[in-house]
C-alpha cells in the first residue's frame, strides 16, 4: 500500500474524494486530508506519503508552492495537481517542479480511479526496478572482469592492507599468493609499419591481440594479469623458492611474450621487470621499479626485456611494507575514531621495526605521517589559527626522539590532542551556525514567506543536516520554533498595544487572521481576544 494525502480548501471536494473512492482497492492508504498547503506540508514532513493530490488555489500556501517544497526536500514523492485554471503558465510551472500530473477540474470519480491505477502502475514499476536484485546481480557479474582489473591495479599501484587483499582474493576467486612476488610491465613501443594512417583504426584490435598473447603465455603459470588505464599490460609473477629462480623465470616468460608479439603481430614491445618482494603488500615497490626501468628504453632502444636489478642493482634502503598508513591515520583522525587511529599507529610502528629499515627510512615514513596530520589540522581547525599553528609546531618534535617506542607514545598523545581539538572545532562551528539561525528567525519572524530553504542558505547548511542539529540544540523543529517565536511576539503585542487582531497577525508573519487565531489558540489554549481581555483584567486588578 502506498500512502496518499488530499489537499483542497473545498470541503465538498475532500469529502467527495474520501467517500467515493475505495482507496485500498487501488493500492493506496488515505492517511489524511487538509484544507491548505501549510497543513499539508507539516503532514508531508511528518508522514512522508508516496503520493500527494492537491488543488492549486488555496489559502496560506498554494499547490505550486507546496509542490516546490516537496520537490526540493522529498523528490521521490509523486504529486498530482488538480486545478480549474487552464493556463499554459501553470502547466509550465508544474513541469519545472516535476509534478507527475496536471489535471483540469472538474474530474469524475471514474477518471480519478483510472489516474490512481496509472500512478500505482508507475510506482510499482519503479519499486520493481529498484528491488530487482537479480538484474543487479547479473550486471555485477558482467562487470567482474573490469572490477578484477581495477582491484589488481590498485594492489600494485597504491598498495592495500593484508585483510582487504585476502577478502578481494576470495571474492574474485584468485589463487592464494605464494610468498615471493615480482611485477612485470609490458609497454607497446609502436605499431611499426602499421603506424601509417590507413591502419589507425586497427590500434585497439592490435592491443587486444597483444594482450591475448600476453595472457596465453602467462595464464598457465597462474600469474595475475591486467591492463592499466595507460594501455600497459601488467603481470604479477609468483611462486619460486628464491629470488634468483623468480628473476630467471620472469625473464623467460617476458622473452616469450616479446618474441611472439614481434613474430606474429609485426610490432615490438619493451618489458620492464621490477624488484622481487616477499610480502604482497610490497607490490607497489616492485611495480614502481618495473615502470622505472622502462625509462631506460630511451638509452637502450626498443624491443627489449629490461630488469631493474641489472640497471640499478639492489636498493640501498629497503622501504617499509605498509606505505599508506599515514593516509589512513589522517582519515581516522578526521572521522574521530581514536581506537582505529591508535591501532594504525601501533601497526605502523611494528611494521617499521620488522622491516629492519635504517633510521633514515623510518624518519622518511614519519615525515609523511606528520605532513598528513598537519594537513588535517589546517583543513579542520579553522577558527583558531594560534591553536592550529601550535599543533603543527609540536608535530616537528618527531626529530628529537631516539627510538620508535618513544615516537609511538608521542604520536598517540599528539593524535589524541588533535582529535580533541577537531571535535571542539566542529562543535564550535555548529553552535555558531545555530546561533545565526536563531538570530535570523528572531529578526525575520514577521516575513510570512520565510522558509527552511531561506534559513539554510543564510547559515550555509543543507536542509537535512540543519534540521537534525537544530532539533538537537533547541528541542524543536524549525516550524515549531518559528511558530513559538511568532506566538510569543503576538502575546507581547496583545498585552502592550491596542492593535487590531488582523494587524497583530500580519506583524508576526500571518497574512490570514483566521489562521493566526486558530494557531494562537492551539498553542496557548485561548483565542487572541480572550487572551487580551484576561491581560486587561489582571492589569486592572
Amino acid at each position: 500500500m502506498y500512502k496518499v494525502i488530499i489537499v483542497d480548501d473545498e470541503a465538498v471536494v475532500r469529502i467527495g474524494l474520501k467517500n467515493t473512492i475505495n482507496w485500498n482497492e487501488h493500492g493506496f492508504e488515505l492517511i489524511g486530508d487538509y484544507a491548505n498547503g501549510r497543513e499539508a506540508w507539516e503532514a508531508v514532513e511528518q508522514h512522508k506519503p508516496e503520493l500527494v493530490i492537491s488543488d492549486i488555489s488555496m489559502p496560506f500556501m498554494d499547490g505550486l508552492e507546496l509542490a516546490g517544497l516537496i520537490s526540493a526536500q522529498f523528490p521521490y514523492i509523486k504529486m498530482i495537481i488538480l486545478t480549474g485554471f487552464d493556463e499554459f503558465e501553470y502547466a509550465q510551472q508544474a513541469i519545472r517542479l516535476k509534478v507527475s500530473d496536471f489535471i483540469l477540474k472538474p474530474i469524475t470519480a471514474q477518471e480519478i480511479r483510472k489516474l490512481l491505477d496509472r500512478v500505482k502502475a508507475e510506482m510499482d514499476e519503479e519499486t520493481k526496478h529498484r528491488e530487482d536484485l537479480g538484474r543487479l546481480n547479473s550486471q555485477l557479474k558482467a562487470s567482474l572482469p573490469l572490477l578484477k582489473e581495477r582491484f589488481l591495479e590498485r594492489l600494485v599501484a597504491v598498495g592495500l592492507g593484508r585483510a582487504e587483499i585476502a577478502e578481494r582474493f576470495a571474492y574474485f576467486e584468485l589463487p592464494p599468493a605464494p610468498p615471493l612476488h615480482m611485477v612485470m610491465v609490458v609497454d607497446i613501443d609502436d605499431f611499426g609499419d602499421r603506424e601509417l594512417l590507413s591502419y589507425e583504426h586497427d590500434a585497439e584490435f592490435l592491443r587486444f591481440a597483444a594482450y591475448d598473447i600476453f595472457k596465453e603465455t602467462l595464464e598457465q603459470d597462474n600469474a595475475l594479469l591486467f591492463r592499466t588505464r595507460e594501455e600497459r599490460m601488467v603481470a604479477i609473477v609468483s611462486g619460486k623458492e628464491n629470488e634468483s629462480l623468480l628473476v630467471e623465470h620472469a625473464f623467460s616468460l617476458a622473452e616469450q611474450v616479446r618474441y611472439h608479439i614481434e613474430k606474429y603481430l609485426k610490432f615490438t614491445v619493451t618489458i620492464g621487470i621490477g624488484r622481487a618482494c616477499t610480502h604482497i603488500e610490497q607490490l607497489p615497490d616492485s611495480y614502481k621499479s618495473a615502470l622505472s626501468v622502462l625509462d631506460y628504453r630511451f638509452l637502450l632502444g626498443k624491443n627489449r626485456v629490461l630488469s631493474i636489478m641489472d640497471l640499478e642493482g639492489k636498493p640501498s634502503m629497503p622501504l617499509p611494507p605498509n606505505l599508506d598508513w599515514d593516509r589512513k591515520l589522517a582519515s581516522a583522525v578526521k572521522t574521530g575514531s581514536i581506537r582505529e587511529a591508535f591501532q594504525l599507529i601501533e601497526n605502523g610502528v611494528a611494521e617499521l621495526k620488522s622491516s629492519l629499515a635504517p633510521i633514515e627510512a623510518c624518519f622518511l615514513q614519519m615525515q609523511k605521517v606528520v605532513l598528513s596530520l598537519m594537513n588535517s589540522i589546517q583543513e579542520l581547525v579553522v577558527h583558531d589559527e594560534e591553536v592550529s599553528y601550535d599543533r603543527q609546531m609540536k608535530l616537528m618534535d618527531v626529530y628529537g626522539f631516539k627510538t620508535l617506542d618513544e615516537i609511538e607514545i608521542w604520536l598517540k598523545e599528539i593524535v589524541r590532542s588533535v582529535m580533541s581539538t577537531i571535535a571542539d572545532n566542529r562543535s564550535h562551528l555548529t553552535n555558531m551556525q545555530i546561533h545565526r539561525a536563531v538570530e535570523y528567525i528572531q529578526t525575520n519572524y514577521a516575513n510570512d514567506k520565510m522558509s527552511l530553504q531561506d534559513l539554510c542558505r543564510h547559515v550555509l547548511m543543507s536542509t537535512s543536516y540543519f534540521s537534525l542539529v537544530f532539533k538537537q540544540h533547541t528541542g524543536e523543529t524549525f516550524i515549531e520554533y518559528l511558530t513559538a517565536v511568532r506566538v510569543a511576539k503576538a502575546k507581547e503585542l496583545l498585552h502592550n498595544t491596542t492593535l487590531k487582531f488582523y494587524e497583530i497577525a500580519e506583524q508576526v508573519g500571518y497574512k490570514d487572521p483566521n489562521y493566526f487565531s486558530i494557531l494562537f489558540k492551539k498553542h496557548t489554549g485561548t483565542t487572541p481576544k480572550d487572551y487580551r481581555e484576561k491581560q486587561i483584567k489582571e492589569s486592572g486588578a
